[in-house]
């Protein structure tokens, strides 16, 4: 009872540390205890059998939580409604459901259990799911007492997993009472796992278990540079939870006051996958935290910066390129010019939206500095028809024409903002009926320089 009575203290003192500094109304958490009552809790156990043992102290932590009102609780047993033999693998109840206010109801129902058949563990796992209330969003969490392993044909290493997947449960916790530490192997897919191998361990267990289903723990993610140091920063971070894919937080990562990677608050439950959104984004997976202590985690995230400068005007105002990965080609960020950007260090593709477009491969960041990729300023060219036509502008290389863009069919006057070089514009009015009325006109553009081109 004193390590109960230790444990409030820190809690609550934990409790009123985070209300100083996170006035928010703490998320509701609702906790499952999935008992076994199956005919092995009937072996002695120091003091007495192990079930009376499991009574005692589970009353003892049911009535220290029934103080904290964001949790609430509830109790499912298997094995103790039906003797063995014959097996009932189906014997599992909802005993207790969640509501508040219900710790004596707990007590009152433990107390009666007595111990009788098997240890359908996958199937009571598997039929948990319906005990959580699905109307409001809450941290739901299992702790499975057992003293012995599936006796039935079932998988609780797969049920849990797909409860933790469909966002049902986060990582259920496992204290085996008395159990083989050769056993430990097979509980550890379904949970964290702890062995209970004594009284005084057991009650020591459950503490620990409880402060970790109510507390959070603190993490550090040091964002790398090439030289292993952790100065990458101001980057937003999405962690996900690694099973089920939701979303739990997102942090925008943060040097503190003496340049270290400030420190996040977390739940120490779920096992993460953490997405940096650098460009392009990296992400790191299987984070698993250890409840009570300060985690780091690193990740390599090398960056330097990627502008496009250009002589500012009317002509470039709303100028746009695109950066993508030059093995795929896949597109990876749409930036404006004279407006620098952060990317993962490497070689990219440049393609920049003038008339003609620029493709620039083999773009190379380096780590902090700054990639300057300058174009020149274009010439303005004014296209006037006695009409609407069709045709189109070509760049001259050398004796082949290469097609820059159709003129609009729909007017007869327009201007472009064109890069510097020799070009030639074909064009022939809606209104002529015969191709020779074709005209073809060369022109160059100067940067800076207005022209007038007569069509036709």
């Amino acid at each position: 009872m004193r390590a109960v009575i230790i444990f409030l203290v820190v809690f609550f003192s934990s409790l009123f540390l985070t209300a100083q500094n996170k006035p928010e109304k703490p998320q509701l958490t609702r906790i499952l205890f999935v008992l076994d009552g199956s005919q092995s809790m009937l072996a002695k156990w120091e003091s007495g059998i192990k079930m009376s043992v499991a009574q005692k102290i589970l009353t003892e932590m049911v009535d220290s939580l029934k103080r904290i009102n964001h949790v609430e609780m509830a109790l499912r047993v298997y094995g103790h409604q039906s003797p063995v033999p014959p097996q009932d693998c189906g014997d599992t109840k909802l005993e207790v459901p969640f509501s508040k206010n219900n710790a004596s109801k707990i007590k009152q129902k433990l107390n009666s259990i007595r111990p009788k058949g098997t240890t359908p563990i996958a199937y009571s796992l598997e039929m948990s799911a319906g005990d959580f209330p699905n109307n409001t969003k809450s941290r739901n969490i299992i702790i499975l007492i057992t003293d012995g392993i599936e006796s039935c044909d079932g998988d609780p290493c797969a049920v849990s997993q797909n409860l933790q997947k469909q966002g049902v449960i986060l990582k259920p916790f496992v204290i085996g009472i008395g159990l083989d530490m050769d056993f430990k192997e097979t509980f550890e897919c379904v949970g964290r796992y702890y062995d209970a191998n004594d009284e005084d361990r057991f009650r020591e267990v459950l503490n620990v278990v409880i402060s970790q289903a109510l507390n959070t723990t603190t993490l550090q993610v040091n964002l790398l540079d090439e030289s292993g140091n952790p100065t990458e920063t101001d980057v937003n971070m999405t962690f996900y939870d690694e099973y089920s894919s939701e979303m739990k937080c997102n942090f925008i990562h943060t040097l503190n006051r003496v340049g270290r990677p400030d420190t996040l608050s977390m739940d120490p439950i779920p096992t993460y996958k953490i997405c940096v959104h650098t460009i392009p984004s990296i992400t790191k997976g299987n984070i698993v935290f250890k409840p009570g202590e300060h985690s780091t985690v690193a990740i390599n995230a090398p960056q330097g910066k990627l502008l496009v400068k250009t002589q500012k005007s009317t002509y470039h105002k709303d100028l746009k390129f695109v950066v993508k990965k030059p093995e795929s080609h896949e597109t990876l960020n749409m930036q404006v010019v004279n407006v620098a950007e952060k990317y993962i260090t490497g070689n990219y593709e440049v393609e920049i939206y003038t008339i003609p477009r620029i493709l620039i491969k083999d773009v190379v960041i380096k780590q902090s500095e700054t990639t300057t990729i300058k174009i020149p300023k274009p010439g303005l060219v004014t296209f006037v028809g006695s009409a609407p036509g069709y045709g189109a502008i070509y760049k001259e290389e050398g004796n082949e024409l290469i097609w820059i863009q159709n003129i609009n069919s729909s007017v007869s006057n327009q201007t472009l903002a064109i890069q510097p070089g020799k070009y030639r514009v074909i064009t022939r009015p809606k209104n002529a009926k015969e191709s020779v009325f074709t005209s073809n006109k060369k022109f160059e553009v100067v940067s800076g320089r207005a022209d007038k081109i007569i069509l036709y």
